[in-house]
């Protein structure tokens, strides 16, 4: 009997200690928590919840507040490239509202003072400050344009489109122009008929913008381009050229807000650097996909994926 009361009294004796050490255990890793939770909130780390514990009720907790942390550090480095994104914006916006700002005042100056001037030259002067104050309104318009884009106001309502008319419709209305340029244009569109799932309107800006680039970028190639294909499932467009091309660097950046190619500063390739990144949002909007791919004089194709619509 006595060794029976023994026996009992070591083995409560022995589960006590037991949940002592559990629970000072457990008051260990909550501290822990805490102390790197309130790290975390202070902005003092980033670092998840490196603990590990075979306590069952501990073990979901740790996985969500890591999963947080994860989540957090993602919407900050969203937050930071966005930051970036829209200083490096803004500064590419000023320098380029600022170039044609400065032509004009500086005309409209020479205009207004200088009384020696004939009728004639007064003129060509005028028609000069028009034509930039043109550009700068056309800047805006992009740069208004992306704003409605990216903010969701702009609704794009999606239709049935046949593709075979679209495409011979756009090229037809670029035809004159890369002729007279010189340029050699090598269509391909399929008999077959293909339908795809878009908007019009917004195909028409997006095939008008790879065109006027491939004419304004690609014409030292002699040659333009102009593709329709189709899979089971989709439908694609490509536009290409044989020109300079895009560099490997910048082909990861192009469709970025105001990202010009170094080119694109000279007066002859220069461009407002927006209209590739509404170009990409507008595709975006049309539940479809776009990229580039490039070998600067050989071939430089963009290609617009589109969603097929087989019915």
């Amino acid at each position: 009997m006595v060794i029976l009361l023994v026996v009992s009294l070591a083995v409560a004796g022995g589960l006590l200690v037991f949940l002592c050490y559990r629970h000072l255990r457990r008051s260990k890793q909550l501290r822990y928590i805490h102390s790197k939770l309130s790290e975390w909130n202070n902005g003092q780390t980033s670092e998840k919840l490196l603990l590990f514990s075979a306590d069952r009720a501990l073990q979901p907790l740790l996985i969500e507040i890591n999963r947080l942390i994860e989540n957090n550090r993602n919407t900050e480095t969203h937050h930071v490239k966005h930051e970036q994104s829209m200083r490096k914006m803004l500064t590419n916006m000023s320098h380029d509202m600022k170039t044609p700002l400065t032509v004009v005042l500086g005309l409209t100056e020479t205009v207004a003072t200088d009384h020696t001037l004939h009728e004639q030259e007064r003129k060509r002067l005028l028609t000069k400050v028009h034509g930039k104050a043109m550009e700068m309104v056309a800047m805006l318009n992009k740069f208004f344009d992306l704003a409605k884009l990216e903010s969701e106001d702009q609704h794009v309502p999606l239709t049935k489109i046949n593709m075979n008319l679209f495409c011979e419709n756009i090229i037809l209305f670029f035809y004159d122009t890369i002729t007279s340029k010189g340029l050699e244009v090598d269509i391909a569109i399929p008999e077959q008929t293909i339908f795809a799932l878009g908007n019009k309107d917004a195909l028409e800006r997006i095939c008008s913008n790879l065109i006027s680039n491939a004419i304004r970028y690609g014409s030292e190639g002699n040659a333009i381009g102009f593709s329709l294909s189709a899979d089971a499932e989709k439908v694609n467009i490509e536009v290409w050229d044989r020109g300079r091309g895009i560099s490997e660097h910048d082909q990861l950046h192009i469709f970025e807000r105001l990202y010009t190619l170094e080119d694109s500063r000279n007066t002859e390739y220069q461009g407002s650097g927006l209209g590739l990144t509404i170009t990409k949002r507008l595709v975006e909007k049309l539940g479809g996909d776009i990229n580039v791919k490039s070998t600067p004089f050989k071939k430089t194709v963009f290609t617009v994926t589109l969603n097929k619509l087989n019915y």
